[in-house]
């Protein structure tokens, strides 16, 4: 493997050198900085399951030596320390007053408060050489959150399980994000260290460990990173800046906004742009999902997504992968730069999910009521790839969302259930939970079969028992803030309208709500658990074999309406086809044969493939085999799989 150290080098944070350790740190508000050195005091620092509160720091560790940095202009300071190696734990002092850690701190052992780690990015030594990365159109993409995907809860847990993730079919792990968070437990979108993986989860050294052991199983991985916000507690960037990391030009959901277009926002773009790079070349990750990019507002004549996009094409060390998270609907996240985009690769479209969910399950409160949840509706959605293209959105009474024409359907990440739409509800129940197992098994296999890239919900695969709930590790008052709130968040929901029902909704600070999300591996061996993995595997073996299912122009598939509640999905290839008869609701009685969209490819009829009810998935047996006469009968939710030639 190319380490692309030819094209990209660390600027910013603490770097190693043979002679000692390089910083380099953006302080625009202090005349004077210094980087001070600390030595352990043996105050019984943990080394997992929490962290150092702000007033056990000065406990924790004593100062032995500070050195200066040298003003290097536009607010910058720098210096290479002398024999300062490895393991050394630091912090910026501005003028002479408090000290700092470093927001471009490559570890945190103990916690967000505490003193950064100088550390060696190239002393791990890699496997990886041979490794090329996947592309975009061979992602079947598996999300996880490493606190909750194993009873460990770390990097190093999950190396176990890749060759069983491999076996099922997946091609690439999505990691929630694991930069450092305060406490042990969160989703991970409250973390303040951009460039430091979680100690609790392992810390750098086991997130190397865990990509080149997935690169040795012909997996990529791919990072969720959080370029739109910091979380609440332990962001000493705004001290570090006097404040010019947020901008008063903007506003998002969690405060003021990020600043990538105000006073001092160069400082801060290299902040982010440094980080995308030191992520894919110092972890050899094989792409980015980036949050909620509908809310990193920038107005600058290149907006920051599109900078991020031409330095990672430039300077990344191999081909990657950069997936937006965008409400919006919006094409030019996908377009190139000449054409007015940004340039991304991928986006979420959750249309298909809110389609799935309210013709499986019902839903119809909050952002569901957007959505009729009909076949027809959900045929729309398959051929768009979303469903909102102009229309009015109900929820903002405006106009939502772009034509798809001519974007590939591998650029759109669809999924049935991920962390959002499983975590922000309420009880944090999956799909399986809400409807019944035949619909979960029928959306599963119009997920997987579809031509659109699909992301899959860690133990999705075998409709997992256990919930995934919102979970937190705050400081006490913070916490409870953290707790009303969530409560609050539903009340408008009729389910929860009465506030002593409110009341039922997990606390997030409690670890037992942390401890309800870990999945149950074991369960996967038993039914019907077991039934609904071995469906995953078959049609996942499916999608990377068979050249209907390979190909992705627009010409090469179709999908149609049959009811009120099943569509069918015709995929195309020179020595035949393939069809995927779905019913996500009601019965159904068709013949495909007798509808021109539906027919088979030649004079030969229609041949079985499965059927996603039969026994060995878990389901009622011969149902919804084909009829003598070409005929299918759905007795309720499933799907049939047809071959013709």
């Amino acid at each position: 493997m190319n380490d692309g150290s030819t094209a990209w080098q660390p600027t910013i944070g603490a770097i190693a050198t043979p002679a000692g350790t390089r910083f380099r740190v953006w302080a625009p508000a202090s005349a004077r900085v210094e980087v001070v050195v600390y030595q352990d005091s043996g105050f019984g620092i943990r080394d997992s399951g929490g962290e150092l509160a702000p007033e056990e720091v000065s406990e924790a560790f004593r100062e032995v030596a500070a050195y200066p940095l040298e003003p290097q202009g536009e607010g910058w300071f720098g210096a290479e320390v002398q024999g300062m190696g490895v393991g050394a734990r630091y912090r910026y002092r501005l003028d002479g007053g408090d000290a700092f850690p470093d927001p471009a701190s490559r570890s945190q052992p103990d916690g967000v408060h505490a003193p950064s780690a100088v550390i060696d990015p190239g002393a791990f030594a890699w496997g990886d050489a041979a490794w090329a990365g996947r592309p975009l159109g061979e992602l079947v993409i598996y999300e996880l959150h490493v606190g909750t995907a194993t009873p460990e809860g770390s990097f190093e847990a999950l190396i176990p399980r890749l060759a069983e993730l491999r076996a099922l079919g997946v091609t690439a792990l999505e990691l929630m994000p694991v930069a450092a968070f305060p406490g042990a437990r969160n989703w991970g979108y409250d973390g303040v260290y951009p460039y430091a993986p979680h100690a609790v989860y392992g810390g750098p050294e086991g997130l190397r460990r865990l990509v080149d052991a997935a690169h040795a199983h012909d997996l990529a991985v791919l990072l969720d990173v959080v370029y739109n916000h910091f979380g609440p507690e332990g962001n000493y960037l705004p001290a570090l800046t006097g404040g010019k990391v947020f901008t008063a030009k903007h506003s998002s959901p969690w405060g003021a906004g990020i600043n990538f277009d105000d006073e001092g926002s160069q400082a801060v773009r290299a902040l982010f742009l440094e980080n995308a790079l030191h992520w894919l070349h110092e972890y050899h990750l094989d792409g980015l999902r980036l949050d909620a990019t509908h809310a990193i507002l920038d107005e600058s004549e290149v907006h920051f997504l599109q900078e991020l996009a031409a330095r990672v094409r430039a300077q990344a060390p191999r081909p990657v992968v950069l997936i937006a998270e965008d409400e919006r609907n919006e094409r030019r996240v996908l377009l190139p730069p000449e054409q007015g985009g940004l340039g991304l690769d991928a986006v979420w479209a959750d249309d298909f999910h809110h389609q799935v969910r309210r013709l499986a399950a019902g839903d119809r409160e909050g952002y569901y009521a957007a959505y009729r949840g009909s076949a027809p509706d959900l045929t729309e959605t398959l051929r768009r790839g979303w469903y909102y293209e102009g229309q009015v959105y109900p929820p903002h009474g405006e106009p939502r969302g772009t034509p798809s024409e001519g974007l590939p359907p591998e650029r759109f990440v669809h999924c049935i259930q991920n962390h959002d739409q499983v975590g922000n509800r309420a009880l944090g129940s999956r799909l399986n939970h809400d409807t019944s197992l035949a619909a979960f098994r029928a959306a599963s296999a119009l997920l997987l079969l579809s031509p659109y890239t699909p992301l899959l919900w860690m133990g999705q695969e075998w409709a997992a028992s256990t919930p995934f709930l919102y979970f937190t590790d705050h400081p006490e008052e913070l916490g409870r803030l953290v707790t009303q709130g969530r409560r609050e968040e539903f009340k408008h929901f009729s389910q929860f309208a009465d506030p002593a029902l409110r009341e039922r909704i997990p606390d997030p600070q409690a670890p037992e709500t942390f401890a309800r999300s870990r999945l149950v591996w074991e369960e996967r061996e038993r039914m019907p658990h077991a039934g609904v993995q071995r469906l995953y595997r078959e049609l996942l073996a499916l999608r990377a074999r068979e050249p209907a299912l390979r190909r992705r122009e627009r010409a090469s598939w179709q999908v149609t309406a049959l009811s009120p509640g099943a569509v069918a999905l015709r995929r195309t290839a020179e020595d035949g086809a393939l069809l995927l008869v779905a019913g996500l609701a009601g019965e159904l009685r068709v013949n495909p044969a007798e509808r021109a969209e539906t027919a088979p490819p030649s004079a030969r009829p229609w041949a079985f493939v499965l059927a996603s009810e039969e026994a060995r998935f878990g389901g009622a047996g011969d149902w919804g085999r084909l009829e003598a006469d070409g005929s299918l009968h759905l007795q309720g939710p499933g799907a049939v799989l047809l071959r013709g030639e």
